[in-house]
């Protein structure tokens, strides 16, 4: 089931998503597409929604202010500038929850046709077959996030890049959200049709 997270701390784990249900350092899955007909070289100023969908009611969530810090980095080192007055390129982010539920069947060995009692009763103690093979299938429920980063053409209203982040939510990630957010960012950038630029020595 789908639910829009009213929480801000329930909203932020959804968003950083970037350790696995085993405790294992796992990067986000990212897709991203983009407005082939836009020329990402003429942007210069870039803004932000006002409200973000990702803030609450009447105040600005700790996920959109990680949000915003992370992908004003990722912007600025692209060339661009933030403008809150007058921006080329608007973002925005939605962060949602969805609960899981994850199937594994593995094959074990369950007994031994011509074993034990019933109508093979007779072969027991005496000698058997051969082992009988089932599958022990486990259902295990996990909660998944998912983190959108929209860019848009604000003289067109058009959105010419967009990003979506998956990853399992875990304890862990509410351990560090900072830095589980500015790593789900920097995961999406890494996908904008213009790199960063190379750091001065």
């Amino acid at each position: 089931m789908n639910t829009r997270l009213a929480q801000p701390l329930w909203l932020l784990a959804a968003a950083a998503s970037v350790l696995a249900l085993a405790g294992c350092t796992s990067a986000p899955s990212v897709r991203a597409d983009f407005d082939r007909a836009a020329d990402f070289t003429s942007y210069k100023t870039f803004g932000f929604a006002s409200p973000l969908d990702t803030d609450r009611r009447g105040y600005q969530s700790v996920l959109s202010q990680h949000l915003k810090a992370a992908t004003q980095r990722e912007m600025e080192a692209r060339g661009m500038r933030l403008d809150s007055a007058a921006p080329q390129l608007l973002v925005n982010f939605s962060a949602n929850l969805s609960e899981k539920l994850r199937v594994t069947s593995v094959p074990t060995t369950s007994a031994f046709i011509g074993g034990g009692r019933g109508y093979y009763g007779y072969r027991g103690g005496m000698y058997s077959a051969w082992p009988a093979y089932t599958d022990q299938t486990t259902v295990t429920q996990y909660t998944e996030g998912t983190l959108n980063i929209d860019v848009v053409d604000l003289a067109r209203k058009q959105l010419v890049w967009e990003s979506v982040l998956t990853e399992v939510i875990t304890e862990k990630t509410l351990d560090n959200v900072q830095a589980a957010v500015d790593t789900a960012v920097a995961a999406a950038f890494a996908k904008y049709p213009i790199a960063a630029q190379s750091k001065a020595k």
